[in-house]
């Protein structure tokens, strides 16, 4: 079979153009292969909560995923935050922010309210997860 690599200009691979024909045959063992049917998939009860249409901004996941770190820390990062400039403008101290960065962590409705306003984000957007009341 004739195939033909196309590479970047590294000299990583980057595709392959194989004839029409071989195409069409490999599609057709996929298909034989993928038998199953609707009638195979199991209906699976989902619970709704109000957090199913909160969006997050790319970006904050990035920070999350590249850092490694919570939510509420990736919204402070993002924002070029320290912990400390954080704490004097909630007016606790920086081991409280510390805390409340916690992947555990549950603010109080108003703490939410407070981080949403200094990160410019919804309260939503700061905790996705069904918070204590208070």
């Amino acid at each position: 079979m004739a195939v033909q690599l196309i590479k970047d200009d590294e000299g990583t691979t980057q595709f392959v153009v194989i004839p029409y024909n071989e195409y069409f045959r490999m599609c057709l063992q996929l298909s034989e292969l993928d038998d199953e049917t609707d009638a195979d998939l199991e209906d699976i009860e989902c619970e709704h909560d109000i957090y199913d249409n909160v969006i997050l901004p790319g970006d904050v996941c990035d920070v999350m995923h590249h850092e490694n770190v919570s939510l509420q820390a990736a919204w402070r990062i993002l924002r070029g935050l320290s912990q400390q400039e954080v704490a004097d403008k909630l007016g606790i101290s920086q081991s409280a922010v510390s805390q409340l960065e916690a992947l555990d962590s549950r603010p109080q409705k108003r703490t939410r309210e407070k981080l949403a306003a200094i990160y410019g984000c919804t309260q939503e957007q700061i905790s996705l997860y069904l918070p204590k009341e208070g």
